[in-house]
């Protein structure tokens, strides 16, 4: 089962300092229909203006991954911890017994955009930690590469799930295959560009897909495309 959800079916908001849109129940937008899908909570597509960003405020039993596709993201957070992000970067905080952080844009002239996803822990109460690492933007194209899963690795972000996050850039006519295991579920973002989900299902810039009970999926550039897929419980 494939089930799309187009841009504009997502809840935009525009503060003036912040602007983006929500994917799932957060802040001020409420559905209890729209809650999770399996331990995936949060998936906020933000826009921060230069200079500003989010104080520090606490979370804890979370895991909390940023991927920023352009400007430059500093995170600080009371374990010590300090940082930088541009695209190409992927930090990953386990908020486990409790962490605070604020989270802002690096620059006073330019924008910065961030995916903001948080997934619930296999674990509750774990210690909190803190990971930045980075892939090379080059090695997207053609192929499905992780930059978050369960193991971690060289250039991989550790996470405290049983999932999997890739990036991948197809040219237009171009296609790749996914294989998961049977009862697991995909989730897939069109940052931009157009894709096709085995020859019938599309999405355009903007646009997701929350896909259950489909354990092959045949993904086709119908233009060249930037995408995400999770690989989820």
């Amino acid at each position: 089962m494939i089930n799309i959800i187009p841009s504009d079916a997502r809840s935009s908001f525009d503060r003036g300092w912040l602007r983006g849109s929500h994917s799932f129940s957060f802040g001020e937008y409420q559905d209890p229909e729209n809650t999770a899908f399996g331990p995936m909570r949060v998936a906020n597509d933000d826009v921060i203006a230069p200079g500003r960003g989010f104080g520090a405020h606490p979370h804890s039993d979370m895991e909390i991954v940023s991927i920023v596709l352009n400007g430059k993201l500093r995170h600080e957070d009371n374990l010590g911890n300090v940082a930088v992000t541009s695209f190409g970067g992927i930090q990953r905080m386990s908020a486990g017994s409790g962490v605070i952080h604020t989270e802002h844009n690096a620059s006073d002239q330019e924008e910065v955009r961030l995916l903001q996803l948080w997934f619930m822990p296999h674990t509750r109460g774990l210690k909190p930690s803190y990971e930045t690492t980075s892939f090379d933007p080059e090695e997207l194209t053609g192929q499905l590469v992780p930059i978050v899963s369960t193991e971690g690795g060289p250039r991989i972000a550790s996470i405290q799930q049983d999932m999997t996050i890739y990036l991948s850039r197809l040219n237009k006519g171009k296609s790749l295959s996914f294989q998961q295991a049977a009862g697991r579920r995909s989730y897939i973002f069109a940052i931009e560009g157009k894709l096709a989900l085995n020859g019938e299902s599309h999405l355009s810039t903007g646009d997701t897909a929350r896909i259950e009970e489909t354990p092959s999926l045949e993904l086709q550039a119908s233009e060249d495309v930037f995408f995400m897929l999770i690989d989820l419980p």
